[in-house]
């Protein structure tokens, strides 16, 4: 599984050959330093360890610290595992966009999602509501309506649909198209909904 770690900078357009405008993602992916090469022999099983941005030694670990100067470089703030990466490389190689991806590939995204607090059932599950301010109805065009029985069970289980916090999880969206790639820049421009605020952690994969 090739992939990359990339933090979202934001949203912009471009034209394509037909002349229509196409919305895109800007992500800032790599480059990425390899930190740890996993075996069959050491490990059971085939990896690549990639880590992405800058930290303070500071606020890491010893153990982190220590880490990374093994492969030779400065405390980073992400650390990725790649299961068995088709790109060989060493412990301290460096990994980029254009040799991980191309423009047309289908990628996956993966990152946490903005939160948004409490939610009520209409936008956290889609609920329909009501929709009838008639016969009485008062105020009700957005409730959940009915969620039990009543002497039995005499409980809600649990992982009912009913409201609470939405967003903040972990989110992987499957099907988005590389449209564009500067590998001088470290930038490429992905079609599709990407997860995540601006300026947050995406890791993109095949």
């Amino acid at each position: 599984m090739n992939g990359i770690i990339g933090k979202k900078v934001g949203m912009t357009s471009i034209f394509d050959e037909t002349g229509r405008n196409m919305a895109c993602t800007v992500i800032e992916a790599g480059p990425c330093v390899v930190t740890q090469v996993k075996t069959t022999d050491t490990d059971t099983y085939n990896a690549v360890q990639l880590a992405y941005g800058e930290r303070k030694e500071k606020h890491s670990s010893q153990q982190m610290v220590g880490h990374f100067k093994a492969a030779g470089t400065t405390p980073k703030r992400e650390v990725v595992e790649f299961r068995d990466m088709e790109i060989n490389k060493a412990l301290g190689d460096t990994v980029t966009i254009d040799e991980v991806f191309a423009e047309g590939d289908s990628i996956v995204a993966v990152g946490t999602s903005k939160g948004k607090g409490f939610q009520g059932v209409v936008k956290r599950h889609n609920f329909k509501g009501v929709n009838d301010a008639t016969h009485g109805q008062h105020n009700r065009q957005r409730a959940p309506g009915s969620i039990g029985a009543a002497s039995y069970p005499a409980k809600v289980f649990k992982g009912m649909r009913m409201g609470g916090r939405d967003g903040g999880g972990r989110v992987s969206i499957k099907g988005l198209k590389v449209l564009k790639m500067f590998p001088e820049r470290n930038l490429i421009l992905v079609k599709g909904a990407v997860p995540g605020p601006k300026g947050g952690v995406v890791i993109l994969h095949k």
